[in-house]
């Protein structure tokens, strides 16, 4: 019984995460194609029909669909229930990791924006401004309740972001992208100066390792989207950062 207890919070945390995952996959087909992701209904992207209520359960829909339309029988893209997956346990790992509390709610919404971002990145080299916007957003927030901390928030937002900025103005845009700038710049106010730089090199790490596989195995491109690299190196600063970097000071 006291497991049970235990396990039903983290129940609620996935229930909840999957059905904001739901929201992300309008967001990531609707905001490339400048559409509203509030106004207009969902429905069918093959025959356009209106989705009932029972046919956008979370993952499970899908699964009782069988990946396909209800009217139409055209495929839905496995993307769905894998984003709205991704999401509820990215949810329940945050909250063991982190603990139950306001920051971890912030950490939450943040792994949201950034698997949107990081997906419509990927997609069409390009970080949509509202997003940023919003992890601005939650960076004052975090700013707030860290008050204490309120100097290392308020360096987290330029000291990658500065220089970015300038290697952005030296190689006049062929660097870097305008919207990696913004993106560290807010996620910089959420994590701090130590977190932030933490990230960056994560995410630095991450991405050419990944790109130098892609173009070994896929014949890529030398262009590549530094969005999702930068949100995985985000994302595991946040939770992980501290701990690695005590680690690290004491080997020194």
């Amino acid at each position: 019984m006291l497991l049970l207890l235990e396990i039903v919070p983290y129940i609620v945390i996935f229930i909840f995460g999957i059905t904001i995952g739901s929201f992300l996959n309008v967001c990531i087909y609707r905001i490339p194609l400048h559409q509203s992701i509030v106004t207009v209904s969902s429905h069918c992207m093959t025959c356009g029909r209106k989705l009932k209520w029972y046919d956008m359960v979370p993952v499970f829909s899908w699964l009782l669909l069988g990946g396909k339309c209800r009217s139409c029988k055209s495929k839905i893209s496995f993307q769905y229930p894998v984003i709205e997956s991704l999401n509820g346990i990215l949810y329940v790992v945050i909250c063991l990791v982190n603990g139950m509390d306001l920051f971890s709610l912030i950490y939450c919404l943040m792994t949201s924006a950034l698997l949107t971002l990081s997906l419509i990145d990927w997609r069409t080299y390009e970080i949509p401004p509202g997003i940023n916007g919003f992890l601005f957003i939650l960076g004052v927030a975090a700013a707030v309740l860290d008050r204490g901390n309120l100097l290392s928030h308020l360096a987290g937002m330029v000291c990658v972001s500065g220089f970015l900025g300038i290697l952005y103005l030296i190689s006049r845009g062929r660097a870097i992208g305008g919207g990696d700038i913004k993106l560290m710049f807010a996620c910089g106010l959420i994590l701090g100066w130590k977190q932030i730089i933490l990230a960056f090199l994560l995410g630095c790490i991450i991405g050419s390792v990944i790109h130098l596989i892609r173009i070994r195995v896929q014949g890529e491109g030398h262009v590549l989207a530094m969005g999702p690299y930068l949100s995985a190196g985000i994302f595991l600063a946040a939770l992980w950062g501290n701990a690695w970097i005590s680690w690290y000071i004491s080997l020194l």
